[in-house]
């Protein structure tokens, strides 16, 4: 039975560190305040945001992912007053995780906690960190303490901070690694925790670390500061430094992170980051949240006036002995085994299933006689009693060495050979052995409209049914397809990481004969190896009903087509984008509700998407408007642009994408006042007027953030563009389109005269 939260106060108290005790309190204390109306709700919101605390979407009802059936409400006893309200409707706790370290005790700490204050399930995410979903904002404190007690630490897991260090969940085990950066990636997430320099800053931050170049375990490259281990001889002996990265990012429209330092010795990789952290606080953008990510203020000033800057905070800081301090802990850190190196038995009895298991499942570490198993979580998800197995297991093969991975999965490393055999048979008996890590089926989803509040179309339903179909036709299995990377956000703000995969997908939606349809934009090509080393690009919106058969078409053609050893995004670079798009062009269609309802229907969810409220005119009767029209040439205008780019005619594809978005303005004026001007300067001034200025073009989240882009591309229009700024634009042009599409819905739903 769950105790009151005096209870667990007065019963962790010695067993909390001070100063996480102490925050904790403070931020109980403003719990109340704002109870009473004491402190603003926007000042609070960040209070709480850096404390992990998050509103979530609240839908009653149930909805069956392909995994488990999930009630979207509390758990039985909680107060459901309001909905999307942070006080009376779930809440989300994220636990932060540094480079995704856990020991058994911990693991069974949130499997308390998912099952006495969420809905009995834990979420990894993309970030290493763990989730819990359906949570009552009364409750975090407690949460906070009994995870504190244990020593972890929900500080900063959310809002205008450091979010949590990533590292790669081999590092120390990798064949291929320089070093074992973990050390480092532990220092790096300590000292930045509540550390001064880095409260004031206008957005997010995320950094990673990787041992080495060539494998995407920390996807490095899309941070907005990344670590890659090197070494360097100075005076005859070796040196350990990193390849630090600066201004990656993904979200809206993801950026490429610029090399910043060939080398930097490990003496300075504190110094850099509290320089980083000044020159982002004095000039990084404070007002506009659009453009307040550091990959922003890297664009804006040029990577060598940002490195000078740099340098000048770096050689103005006075020297903390904490550098020195922590530096000197390096060399102590070690893991080491529970058990002696052993051999796998080539003769002893195995169950079924193993050697499939063995191949997916098992990474065989550089010191001899170990392996690393990866636990699989179909959409990142555990149960509290699954976790607890994992902590049984822990201890009784390894010395507690888990992780999370940025894949959404657990590791256990320092397994002895000779246990794997037995280790898979406590797995599989507690439903933890699906031989697909890695694999085309091991599908990354956000959480999307399960409890997102900025999701769209449901990632978590389509990740579902796509595991179920590749497993059912043995995709995983094929040596063909079996190493492609899909993954699927269900917005635009890439939390899936839908850039970096071989085949990825975000939610969009369309207004179709007077319904809104759920829909899922297709980004073919990105990158997933060499830390992300490039981004995909959407090549159209195909209704989620839909995208099954889409994903089907690409597997079948690269199975039959593809030349020997070539990739995935080697393929699509040869076939074309224009042909990558012809090959789905006739699944984009949607036909009306009377003939095929399903479509009007997102997966997992068995309620209609939403239905516009529109009585049938002459108007609205029209199969299809001018204005849906016009933006289906807006999207193709946006689709040129593409294969412009992809033919290295860089200054007509940034132009194409900018028309495109100046042609979406002219659509939209046209619905609003009947006709539309044909100056780019007066549809831009005529756009601002009556959309912009008026708040028209505001969604309840992007608030008019996309309109932006066209700006920008407006203001610059006739300069000259390099690949990457011109598909920036690209992305730009796609996103307003999205935002066009959705004011557009929203203006046909709008009463009369309203």
């Amino acid at each position: 039975m769950k105790a009151s939260n005096p209870f667990w106060k007065d019963q962790l108290e010695d067993q909390m560190p001070p100063q996480l005790a102490a925050e904790i309190d403070v931020f109980e204390h403003e719990l109340a305040l704002r109870r009473q109306g004491k402190i603003d709700e926007r000042v609070f919101a960040e209070t709480r945001l850096r404390r992990g605390v998050y509103g979530q979407r609240y839908d009653s009802g149930q909805r069956h992912d392909g995994i488990r059936t999930r009630t979207l409400a509390y758990p039985e006893g909680k107060p459901t007053k309001g909905p999307n309200t942070v006080w009376d409707a779930p809440g989300m706790q994220r636990i932060k995780i540094p480079f995704g370290g856990l020991n058994a005790r911990q693991l069974e700490v949130i499997a308390e906690l998912a099952e006495e204050y969420a809905d009995g399930v834990a979420h990894v995410t993309t970030r290493q960190d763990f989730q819990l979903h359906f949570v009552h904002i009364d409750d975090t404190p407690t949460i906070m303490r009994r995870l504190a007690a244990v020593g972890i630490t929900t500080r900063e897991a959310c809002g205008n901070s450091i979010r949590n260090v990533t590292a790669c969940p081999l590092a120390g085990v990798c064949r291929d690694q320089v070093f074992d950066v973990t050390p480092y990636a532990k220092m790096m997430a300590y000292y930045l925790l509540g550390h001064p320099e880095c409260q004031d800053f206008g957005r997010k931050f995320k950094i990673a670390f990787s041992g080495c170049k060539e494998n995407p375990c920390a996807l490095v490259r899309m941070h907005d500061m990344g670590f890659i281990a090197a070494v360097r001889e100075v005076d005859g002996a070796l040196r350990r430094g990193f390849e630090v990265y600066v201004g990656g990012g993904l979200g809206t429209v993801p950026y490429q992170a610029k090399l910043f330092a060939e080398f930097l010795p490990v003496e300075e990789l504190l110094p850099l980051a509290v320089a980083v952290a000044r020159v982002y606080t004095k000039y990084g953008e404070k007002k506009n949240r659009n453009t307040a990510r550091i990959k922003f203020l890297v664009h804006k000033l040029g990577l060598e006036e940002f490195k000078q800057r740099v340098e000048q905070e770096r050689a103005g800081l006075r020297p903390d002995p904490r550098w020195e301090q922590m530096l000197r802990e390096i060399p102590t850190y070690q893991e080491r085994p529970l058990k002696d190196p052993g051999l796998l038995q080539i003769t002893a009895p195995r169950l079924e299933g193993f050697e499939r298991w063995y191949a997916r499942n098992v990474y065989r570490q550089r010191q001899p006689g170990y392996a690393t198993v990866t636990i699989a979580l179909p959409l990142g998800d555990i149960t509290a009693a699954q976790l607890r197995r994992v902590a049984d297991l822990a201890r009784k093969y390894t010395r507690e060495t888990v992780r999370t991975t940025v894949e959404q999965n657990l590791v256990l490393r320092w397994v002895s050979e000779a246990d794997l055999p037995a280790l898979y048979a406590e797995l599989k008996a507690a439903q933890l052995a699906e031989p697909v890590a890695g694999s085309i089926a091991d599908i990354v989803a956000c959480p999307g409209t399960d409890t997102c509040k900025l999701g769209i179309a449901s990632s978590r339903g389509l990740a579902a049914e796509l595991r179920q179909r590749l497993l059912a036709q043995g995709a995983d299995q094929d040596a063909a397809v079996s190493n492609l990377h899909i993954k699927i956000s269900g917005c635009f703000n890439s939390c899936g990481q839908h850039h970096v995969a071989d085949i990825g997908f975000y939610g969009v939606s369309r207004n179709k004969n007077g319904y809104t349809v759920p829909h899922f934009q297709l980004l073919v090509g990105g990158q997933w190896e060499e830390n992300a080393g490039s981004y995909g690009l959407a090549i159209g919106a195909i209704p989620a009903k839909r995208v099954p058969e889409a994903l089907e078409r690409f597997i079948r053609r690269y199975r039959s087509e593809r030349a020997f050893g070539e990739s995935f995004q080697s393929f699509i670079q040869r076939i074309g984008k224009a042909e990558c798009k012809r090959m789905v062009e006739d699944l984009m269609p949607v036909p009306p509700h009377e003939e095929d309802p399903s479509f009007y229907v997102d997966w997992s969810d068995a309620r209609e998407f939403t239905i516009g409220d529109l009585g049938v005119g002459e108007c609205a009767g029209e199969l299809v408007s001018p204005v849906d029209f016009q933006l289906a040439a807006c999207e193709r205008e946006a689709f040129e642009a593409q294969l412009l780019l992809e033919a290295g005619q860089i200054e007509r594809a940034a132009q194409t994408a900018y028309k495109a978005m100046m042609h979406g303005a002219q659509a939209l004026l046209r619905f609003k006042l009947g006709a539309f001007p044909e100056d780019p300067e007066a549809v831009y001034q005529q756009f601002r007027t009556h959309f912009y200025d008026t708040q028209l073009f505001f969604d309840p989240f992007a608030q008019g953030k996309f309109a932006h882009y066209y700006f920008a591309a407006h203001a610059r229009n006739g300069a000259p563009h390099d690949p990457e700024s011109a598909r920036r634009q690209i992305e730009e042009a796609q996103l307003f389109l999205e935002a066009a599409h959705s004011c557009y819905a929203r203006m046909l739903a709008a009463p009369a005269g309203g």
